[in-house]
Formats: structure tokens, sequence, C-alpha cells
């Protein structure tokens, strides 16, 4: 059934889940720690279990919105007096018969973070693996949030734009995201029901200037240009082959990583100059190709100039990348559809010279004049705040933008700060007075090291604001007794560098 998005059933289902307290941390109380740890391994039953002597509003509500166990509707009338059971059916979020009200969808409270402080919404989508007690999913699924939404809410850069884009919004949760920052937010969806999840979820939690519209990729926005494109794009590869499930949540309907290749080239035309654009996406390494360097190819062919900024978190090999999607449709190892899914998919990535698969963040902007930005790396150490990288990537930009504006003397005459979550460690040989290695090591950001030597390690203890890059690199020659300018042509391609990374800011 399609959600029906009526704005004042909304507004009224809203205020009754504020007043039952239908809220994650009074849910994670509830039910426990043991409990709520389960729910992330997709496990309904420890907190069924917690709950199951109780009828109170907050009990009820959990059985219906958040594990989809039907309830009697007596019970659903009370727990939403101004909704009422009819009222659900309505939205088409529950279907009433007779005296029992059984869910259609999930509604849940999901909490985040970011430069202006905690906040939560509530969110509905589809009957989830949760809800559903597993099984295959429907290809016309409409899929909630997830590790991968979660990630690329926390990567939206946290600065103002004025128009902003969301591509590919499913339940509309990177368009609420959006919104914190943005003016208006035009969000697109090959999917009808999708975009009905995206408008009612709007109106849920009274966001407004959210702008739906129908269409693939860049179809809706012919002739647009935006400040601000994020998406979570349909990235998974799926091989085109009879019998394998093409959900429409996940999968593009093209070959291979062809999608991805699709927005990366075709992005920059939708870009302001000066707009950025955040999304996650697979490359493949095709050929004896690595997958960062055909992404490069894709930016290079943009027919608008990008600065780029691609990260590579994860690489998988064919056989765990089609089990990890797989698993996600709901088809469980052991079984004979488990075993003809597993075979087309390695089917199609060795007909096609497949040997990895990567899984990244893209970060791509229109640029004014000729690109400045050509980073592309791999990043497999854990990260400290990955949920919410999106300051960091925002303050790494303006970083690059302001050291690529200075030649030699106007760094040596700037004055930095060492930022407070760099630490340093030395590694010393038993018995050796000197180190062997230094590395200066980053707390936030993406949790990076870097190699230093003494005159490097002695350059970022000394940047506390006070002198210019120029007097500290005049002093450490004088200390260690070596030619300055020499000094100074090691050190400062590094400093550039720090400062992009994060270890060093300036004042």
């Amino acid at each position: 059934m399609t959600p029906n998005p009526d704005p004042a059933l909304c507004r009224g289902l809203a205020a009754d889940l504020a007043a039952a307290r239908f809220r994650s941390e009074a849910l994670r109380a509830m039910w426990g720690v043991e409990a709520d740890d389960a729910i992330g391994r997709s496990l309904r039953a420890p907190a069924l279990r917690a709950i199951r002597h109780r009828d109170d509003l907050l009990a009820v509500l959990a059985r219906l919105l958040i594990f989809g166990v039907a309830q009697p509707r007596r019970d659903v009338d009370a727990a939403l007096p101004r909704t009422g059971a009819a009222g659900l059916a309505s939205l088409g979020l529950a279907a009433v018969e007779g005296g029992t009200v059984t869910p259609l969808a999930i509604l849940r409270p999901q909490s985040f973070h970011d430069d202006r402080g905690p906040g939560e919404w509530l969110v509905a989508s589809d009957l989830d693996e949760i809800a559903l007690g597993g099984g295959a999913l429907a290809e016309d699924h409409v899929l909630g949030v997830g590790g991968a939404s979660l990630t690329l809410a926390g990567l939206q850069l946290p600065t103002p734009a004025a128009a902003v884009l969301d591509l590919g919004t499913g339940c509309g949760v990177q368009a609420l995201r959006a919104r914190r920052y943005g003016e208006s937010v035009v969000a697109t969806d090959v999917s009808r029901r999708a975009l009905r999840f995206a408008e009612l979820n709007a109106a849920l939690n009274g966001v407004e200037a959210i702008e739906t519209r129908e269409g693939s990729l860049f179809e809706p926005v012919r002739g647009e240009t935006f400040d601000r494109i994020v998406s979570n794009p349909p990235f998974v590869i799926t091989p085109r082959a009879k019998g394998v499930p093409a959900y429409e949540y996940r999968d593009g309907g093209l070959v291979g990583d062809a999608l991805v290749q699709q927005v990366v080239t075709g992005v920059g035309g939708h870009l302001k100059p000066g707009g950025v654009a955040q999304f996650l996406g697979n490359w493949e390494t095709k050929n004896g190709l690595a997958g960062l360097d055909r992404v490069r190819a894709w930016v290079e062919a943009s027919d608008a100039p990008l600065d780029a900024w691609i990260v590579e978190r994860e690489q998988l090999d064919p056989v765990a990348y089609a089990e990890m999607w797989i698993r996600d449709g709901g088809t469980s190892p052991g079984s004979a559809a488990h075993d003809a899914l597993l075979d087309a998919w390695l089917d199609d990535f060795a007909d096609r010279g497949v040997t990895a698969i990567g899984f990244g963040y893209v970060l791509l902007r229109r640029a004014e004049g000729a690109p400045t930005l050509a980073r592309y790396e791999s990043v497999s150490q854990p990260i400290p705040s990955e949920g919410g990288l999106g300051a960091h990537l925002a303050a790494a930009l303006a970083a690059h933008d302001r050291v690529a504006g200075l030649d030699e003397a106007g760094l040596l005459a700037a004055h930095l700060k060492a930022a407070p979550d760099v630490t340093e460690a030395r590694h010393h040989l038993p018995g050796a007075a000197d180190p062997s290695v230094i590395e200066l090591r980053q707390g936030g950001g993406f949790g990076r090291s870097a190699p230093a030597d003494p005159a490097l390690a002695a350059l970022v203890g000394a940047c506390d604001g006070e002198l210019s890059i120029g007097q500290i690199v005049g002093a450490i020659a004088q200390l260690m007794e070596v030619d300055e300018r020499t000094l100074r042509s090691g050190l400062l391609p590094a400093v550039r560098e720090l400062l992009v990374d994060g270890f060093l800011a300036f004042v």
C-alpha cells in the first residue's frame, strides 16, 4: 500500500507519539541494553520478551510500530487518541480488521547529532527484516534508516546552502538532514512509494520546503543547478540475470558500477560553481585497473571541471560482496536459492573481469577555475567520528582552499596551531637514545597517523599560534645546525598536507 502523507493526520500522529514518549531513549530504557544490542543484529525476540507483560502506551506502540506485531484496536486507539487505528489506516501505515490493527509499515525514532546539537526524527518505511521475522524482501521495498544512510547523513557538510538536491531520496532521511542547513530541498526517486514515504516523514517531523519529484537520476531536474547535491544512490552491483531480484532501493538497473559512473560524470552539470556533491558508491577493480583509478577517469570525463576527494573505505572480493548483498535481500545461506544467487553474482563478475569491489565516499565540487583538488585514497583504519565527518570535511575543504592560495612566503608568514586532538608517539629500539619512528596521531577526523622526522615533530609541537612558520623553521634550523633553506623545502610540503588533514589549523 502506498502511504498517504496527509498533513493533518501526520501532525496528529506526531503529537500522539510525543505524548506517549515514543523516543529512542525511552524505548531503550524500556527493553534494556542487551535487547537493544540484539535489535542492531536484526533480532527482535529479546526486546519483545522484555516488554511481553506490559500493556502501557509505549509498549503497545513499540510492538506495533517498531517490531511489526499486530495489536488490539482498543489499545491502539488508547495509545493514539488523536489519530486512532483509523488514522493509521488512512495514512497507509496499518490495516484494521475487526478488533485487530496490523502494521503495514514501521515507524521508528532515529536520533542524530550534528554541530547544532542532538535531535531525533520519526522515520516511516516498509516492514523490514526485524518486523517480518526474516524472508526475502519485496523488490519495491522502501528502506528505512540503515548504516549507509546514517554514514551519508554524517558526511553531509554542516554549512549553509540555498538549494539542495537529494538524488534517490528513498524514505527521505537525507532530505531531512539536508534541510538542517539548506533553505530548500528537491528530493527525487524512481519509486512513487518512496516519495510518498519521504513526504510523510517530512510532515511527521514538521519539516517544510522539501519538494518531491518522480524520475530517474537527473531527469527530474533537467536544466537546474544546485548548491549541494547528496545521494545514497542504488549503487549495489547486481547481475542482470533471470531470477536475481532487482530491489529498487539498491539496484539502479545497470550493469556493474555504471550507475555510479553516470552520477559522477553527470553531477557537475547540476552544480553551481563552488557547489558540492556528496554520495556513496561502489566501484569495481576490473581487467587489472584499480577501482579508484576508474573513478578518477570518470571524474576527468566530466564536462564540468571538478575538484575530487574520493575515499575508499573497504574493498571486498567477489564472494564476500555477493554474500553481503544476498543476505541483505533476506535470503539465508545454505539454501538452494542462496547458492543460485551466489552463482549468478560470481558468473557476472567472472564474465566482466571483476576481481574486487570498493565501497566509499565521493565528494565532488564544481571548480570555479581549474581543479585544484584531486585526492583518491584508501582509508581502512577505524574512523573515530564516522557518524559525523561532515564538519571535518568542511574544515578540510576550507583549509585546502586557503593553502592552495598561499605561495611559500605566505605560508611562512602564517601562524598555526596544532589541533587539540593531535598526539605524538615515539618508538625506540631497545637501548637506543633516539626514536626510530615518530608518528603524529589524530584523535578525530579520519583518525590518521602521519610519519614525522624530528624536525617536523618539533615544528608541530611549536605551533601554538605565537610564532610564524618562518620563525619556527628558523629556530629549528639553528637548534639542529642545518641549512634553513634546505629544511624549509622539506618541511613546507608536509605543513600543507597537515593543514588539509586537520593536524594543524590557521589561527
